[in-house]
């Protein structure tokens, strides 16, 4: 594998994480538009994806292969946790 089929294999790794990321985020400002007003976008894009990111990894490391349901459903709730914790917990104000 070369080092532009290396990236491309990156970028198509992370993309479920980022983009479940960037639309719960959205979604939950569409929700929650009064709640959270202080809050801005990217700041709940951002760690969101990231948490998502850490947990599709580890759930790689945990079960030898990308692509299961665990994996999906543990990105899922580590995205709700992180965008609740950003939001509406005690740093959000």
């Amino acid at each position: 594998m070369g080092p532009l089929d290396a990236f491309w294999h990156l970028l198509n790794f992370f993309a479920p994480a980022v983009g479940v990321g960037l639309l719960t985020s959205l979604l939950a400002k569409l929700l929650w538009r009064r709640e959270l007003k202080s809050v801005g976008w990217r700041r709940l894009s951002a760690w969101s994806s990231a948490f998502s990111a850490v947990t599709w990894v580890v759930a790689l490391v945990l079960f030898g292969r990308d692509g299961r349901m665990a994996s999906y459903g543990a990105m899922l709730v580590a995205c709700a946790c992180s965008l609740w914790w950003v939001g509406f917990g005690a740093r959000a104000r």
